[in-house]
Order: C-alpha cells, then structure tokens, then sequence
C-alpha cells in the first residue's frame, strides 16, 4: 500500500488530521489548498531548455503555401489553437477555483510552449503572452519531442544523453509527461540523409507511433491515490507516489481504449473511410493525420507517396469560429492567431466528415419495436476524450400519414440548445464526486462538472471500438460503467416502442462538443474572471454550439413481406386465422406485428368482411387471398395498412 496510506488512517493534509475507522469530514473551503507539487510530473520540466518552442509560424518560410503544406493544415486545427480555445479558458478558471494551482496540469498540453518557458505561474494563464505562448501544440514541440523508452540502434543516439538527464524519466508517459530536447533538434518519420542543411532532422520512429500521441490524450489526475475501487486525495504539497496512470484518477482515456482495440494490433484496412491514400489503419496518425501523395517542404524534395496531412482531424467546428471571431478582441490571448476564413471552412468540413466516418446507423424490426444500431467504426469509443458536456445520442422521429408526430425521442430544440433525453440514449461519461470528495469540498454527492475534484465515475455507456474486451478495458480504467458490453461488441443497440398509425420515421445519430448545462456551468461558476462570460457569449454567437449530425435514416415503417390473410403469423391460412381475426375486432385482443395480414380481401380495412373473406376461401367457393399469397413477398397496393414484422419462411 502506498506509504501515505495505513490500514487505521488516510492523512489529508489541510482537512483532517486523520480518518479513523469511524470519524467525519468537515466541509472546507473551496479551492482546496494543492500546490504546484501536487500536479509535478516527471519529464522535462520548465526553464531548462537552452532553445524555446516557436510558434508554428517561423516554420512558414519552408512548410506553408503549397497544396496539403504542414504548417496550413496545422493552423486551423485544435491542436495549434489550444492554447486559445475558449472551452479551455474557461473550465481553467473553475479549475483552479477547485484546486489550487491545478490549472498548471491543464496548461502543460494546452500551451507546452509557455509552460516550458516557466510561463504557466499563476496557474489561471495571466501570464501567457506572445505567439510562443498562445500557438497551442506547436510544430516544434512535437518535432523535438523524445521517446521516453530508449531503444539502442533506433532511436535517435543523443536521446539517451537527454533521458540521463532528467530527474525523472516518464514510465508510460501520460497527462503532459513530455520530454523534450532542450536543443532544436528536430525528430521526424523520415531519414533525410547528410544533404539536409536547413536545420539538425533526426529520424524517429516514436514519431509514427500513438505512444506520442498518449503524451496527452491519456489524462489522469495526480491528486488523487487508487485505494481499491476508489480514489483519495493524497497528502498535499508532495507529487504523486508513483505516476502511474493506474494508480490516479481517469479523466481521458483516449490512448487506452485505443490500446485495447482491434486497431492496436495491426492494420485494419477500413475501405478509405480513414487514412487517405492507406486504407490500411493503425495508429492515431493513420486516421487524423491521413496519408497523401506529396511534398512537406517547398525547398525542392521529393514528394512522398505516405506523406501524414497534418489536419488533426477531430470534431471541433463551431470553436474554430468562436476563435476567429475572437482573434483581435484580446480577451483572452494578446496575439491572434490569424486563421483564413476559407482555411476555417475546409476544417470544419474534414472535422465533420471525420465525424460521420466515426460511426454506421442500421435499423430493423424486433418484436414489434424498432431497433436502432449505432456501429463505432473508429478505434476508440465513441465518442472519446474530454468527457465534461461531450455526447452523442440518437433521435427518432415517429409520424403519421399526414405528417404529424406521434413521438419523438432524442429531439432537440435548436433554439434553446435544449435536448429531451430522457427517452432515448445517450453516450456519454459522467464524472463526479463520491460522498467523501463531496464532503470534503462542500459540494453535492453525484455526476459533477467539477473536474480538477471529479473521483467517481457515475456513467459511462459509449460504444467500445472493435477489439474490445472487459478484461483489457478494465485493465486500462476504461470500463463500461451502468452497462454491459460483451466482449467482441463495438455496437450499441436501442429499442424504440411504434406507436400505432405510424407510417413515416426519421433517425438520425447526433454528436455535440459541450451541453448547454456545460456551458452554463462554466459561466454561472466563474467567480475569478471573465472566461465563462466570454465562452457563453460566443456559444450564442455560434448559434449555441449546435450539434453535428453523424448520421441519418429516413424510410416508411410497415412495409415487411407477409402472407395475405394469415393473421396469426404462423405462415399458413386456417381457421385460426379467422378466430384471431374476430379476436382483434370484438374482443380487443392486441393486433399483431403484421396487422396488414389480416386484410384477406385487400380492400385497405380491417373489419368482418375479412373473416367472411378467410371462411369462404377456406370451406366455400371463395377466391383465394390477392398477393402477396400464397408465397411471402411485398405488397403490390401498398396502403395505409402495414407489416412491421413477419416471420416469412
């Protein structure tokens, strides 16, 4: 057991002395009072290296203006604005309301560069300036980032002087655990040879793996301490005990749940629905980062025929405008990023289109009810990431003959940005505070957007990718909570009643960045500055953050084969038929699935001609049923009578 920790006491320093076995937490004041050493990680640390990080902009000269150039693909992607994203801005000031100087954690991966320079104290990012510091994750960042686990005659050889260097070297480097050359070395997937004099180029195959991208899309909070199934506070003013991610609390688990994937195994040829010119996928870079045919520098190289478009492709679209929009205002960066309007549109375009590849939609009947099947096609869950206000969740839109509804599940209310959720489903995590966090901070027990204090997860029922096991999620801290997959399943299945008179159904699969109740969070919480008023203001501005659709099916309901006259959907016509048929007009029996079977005489009712119809084709001289009869198949006159399920031989 970790040594703060004893079998008669837990010491949180600040609020209680000591838990003995049967003791009470008082409420304390928010923030609680961590420090700068709650949050340290190993890595390289801040003021050490003898080069900065730049902006992506001094990389314009030999990467930009030309067709899939790295650097104006980079500019318009959330990676380069993370540092301005006003999302971000504003739950760091709740953050560090929460926790004191937890913003610093926030500020390692959201502005590497400042927070490399020493920049990132105060940890409320007041002391953020220039291009350097605002330009997000940065070309140079990446460029000279350093595999953690050295491997002799593959990485680069300086590497190992760098890692022997460290006071702490990352083990499974996660939550901003970088290391970086202190020097303006720069790394990359290719070997440029000795001719190459622009600037040093290394070739370095951590640049071709998702292990770099774990660096931060594996988040933990280094705060908290696993004691079983639970989580608490450590002792304050002291780093964690051993960093590794299994020991603190999951916030994201991007890298994970894709390390659990079928996707981590090898490649997985995808039909071009990811990786440009490879339908072969794999890693994080195969499918955000997908191949082309082209040149990355205009000084006269060769194209290449694998070249990694630096789009990072997620599904930002209405933040991108919000930063444009805010790009001069100086409110919250005193350097605009100066993104090109057309540049923000084809963004916005491959973001979406990264979206809709992300998921399938199949529909069919069973039991009389609709079922309604999301597919993830990606390798992760879907969705994935920051967990705060993101959700995917179905809509299905039932109606009659002339239009009108009979129910709605899922609908949303693009004026109010207001989602009726409660009949239909919802992927999503929802993080919170145990009885004890909750005491501890003075805040309810539950589901809580309190993230830098969040130790519990409540609900996590997104859809596991391909691959996906129990045991391996569970190993990584990405299990399903309040519900079950089966191992093997990378599908989620949802039941919809149909209402009677139902003809006409609209489903669609709808993804959203931030809830409303997220965004009011931010703001109604903000008791420091004005980064929740300013992220509010711009949601409206861009229309309340509308949802994008990811998918979408529109059909008739009812139009199954079947056998004329068979009411009892036993395949053949008998005198049961015509008792059932009795039973549905007199004695309010329930009609079946297939209520169209039932019109022996296809005259578009169902009444007692029907059973005269079915006795007199059975032991008079009566015409047989019209078709489809005697053979199963689709109706020739379809009418307002339908079929939603027949068991056809």
């Amino acid at each position: 057991m970790n040594h703060r920790l004893s079998a008669y006491c837990i010491c949180l320093a600040g609020f209680f002395a000591c838990i003995a076995l049967s003791s009470t937490v008082e409420a304390q004041n928010l923030p609680i009072p961590t420090t700068l050493q709650d949050w340290a990680q190993p890595g390289t640390q801040p003021g050490v290296l003898v080069d900065p990080i730049i902006a992506g902009s001094a990389c314009n000269l030999c990467h930009s203006a030309f067709s899939n150039s790295p650097v104006d693909s980079w500019k318009t992607s959330i990676m380069a604005q993370a540092g301005r994203d006003p999302i971000f801005h504003a739950c760091l000031a709740i953050a560090n309301q929460d926790a004191a100087e937890s913003g610093d954690l926030c500020l390692r991966c959201h502005a590497p560069g400042a927070w490399l320079a020493g920049n990132s104290t105060p940890t409320d990012g007041s002391n953020l300036s220039g291009i350097n510091d605002f330009d997000g994750v940065t070309c140079t960042l990446c460029h000279r980032m350093v595999d953690p686990e050295y491997v002799s005659g593959q990485s680069p050889s300086i590497d190992l002087g760098i890692l022997n260097n460290l006071a702490e070297v990352p083990q499974a480097a996660h939550t901003g655990q970088f290391v970086v050359d202190p020097a303006d070395n720069r790394r990359g997937p290719y070997e440029l040879g000795g001719g190459f004099q622009f600037h040093v180029a290394m070739q370095s195959q951590f640049h071709h793996s998702a292990r770099l991208c774990r660096t931060c899309h594996d988040v933990s909070n280094p705060a908290y301490q696993r004691v079983g199934e639970s989580f608490v506070l450590n002792a304050f003013d002291a780093p964690h005990d051993t960093h590794d991610p299994a020991d603190e609390f999951p916030v994201e688990r991007t890298y994970g749940e894709w390390s659990q994937s079928a996707f981590a195994q090898g490649p997985i040829n995808m039909g071009g629905r990811f990786g440009g010119n490879n339908p072969n996928v794999s890693t994080c870079q195969d499918c955000h980062m997908p191949s082309t045919n082209s040149i990355g520098c205009n000084m006269g190289y060769p194209s290449r025929p694998d070249l990694a478009r630096h789009y990072f492709m997620g599904t930002q679209t209405w933040v991108l405008d919000a930063i444009h929009d805010l790009d001069t205002s100086f409110l919250l960066w005193d350097t605009p990023a100066y993104m090109e309007p057309t540049q923000i549109v084809l963004a916005k375009a491959r973001n979406v289109n990264m979206l809709q590849s992300a998921s399938d939609l199949e529909v069919s009947t069973e039991n009389g009810q609709i079922k309604v099947r999301v597919i993830n096609q990606s390798g992760h869950k879907l969705p994935t990431g920051y967990p705060e206000g993101r959700r995917i969740w179905i809509e299905v839109h039932f109606k009659s003959p002339f239009g009108e509804t009979l129910a709605h599940h899922g609908a949303y209310d693009f004026n109010t940005a207001i989602l009726e959720s409660s009949t239909t489903t919802v992927f999503e995590a929802k993080h919170g505070l145990d009885s004890s966090s909750a005491t501890l901070a003075g805040l309810p027990e539950g589901p809580s957007f309190h993230f830098a204090l969040n130790n519990k997860i409540f609900k996590d029922n997104r859809i596991p990718p391909r691959g996906f096991t129990n045991a391996g999620f569970e190993s990584v801290q990405a299990e399903p909570v309040g519900i079950s997959y089966p191992d093997g399943q990378y599908w989620h299945d949802t039941f919809y009643d149909i209402p009677t008179d139902a003809l006409l159904i609209d489903i669609n699969v709808w993804y959203q960045t931030a809830s409303k109740e997220y965004i009011e969070f931010l703001k109604n919480e903000n008791v420091t500055n004005e980064a929740g008023n300013i992220l509010y203001d711009q949601w409206v501005k861009q229309d309340k953050g509308p949802p994008i659709l990811m998918d979408s099916l529109s059909f008739e309901l009812g139009l199954e084969p079947f056998i004329r006259g068979d009411s009892n959907l036993d395949n053949s016509i008998d005198l049961s038929d015509a008792i059932t048929l009795l039973g549905w007009l007199f004695l309010g029996d329930e009609f079946g699935y297939c209520p169209i079977a039932g019109d022996s005489n296809d005259d578009s009712a169902l009444n007692i001609s029907d059973v005269i119809f079915t006795l007199n084709a059975l032991f008079g001289s009566g015409a047989p049923p019209s078709a489809p009869w005697p053979d199963c198949g689709a109706d020739p006159t379809p009418d307002f009578l339908r079929c939603y399920e027949y068991p056809c031989p």
